[in-house]
């Protein structure tokens, strides 16, 4: 067991959204798997569930994606 615990340090002014605590950190406090950014500001971290949901609905709905054969009922 290590006797210090390795910390990820991030810039002052990035901001991340943490998808285990659910909550927005400002410079990464939790792993890389556990959270979405950098962002700019807060208010975009805040937001990354919502942009998240917006950018997979426009990977489904996008034709180029579609697979062979498949139309969209």
């Amino acid at each position: 067991m290590a006797l210090f615990k390795k910390r990820t340090v991030g810039k002052p002014g990035e901001w991340f959204y943490c998808l285990e605590h659910k909550k927005v950190e400002e410079g990464p406090e939790c792993p890389a798997k556990d959270r979405f950014g950098p962002y700019a500001s807060r208010s975009e971290a805040e937001h990354a569930m919502e942009t998240a949901r917006e950018r997979n609905l426009e990977w489904e709905n996008d034709p180029r994606w579609a697979p062979s054969g498949e139309d969209d009922d």
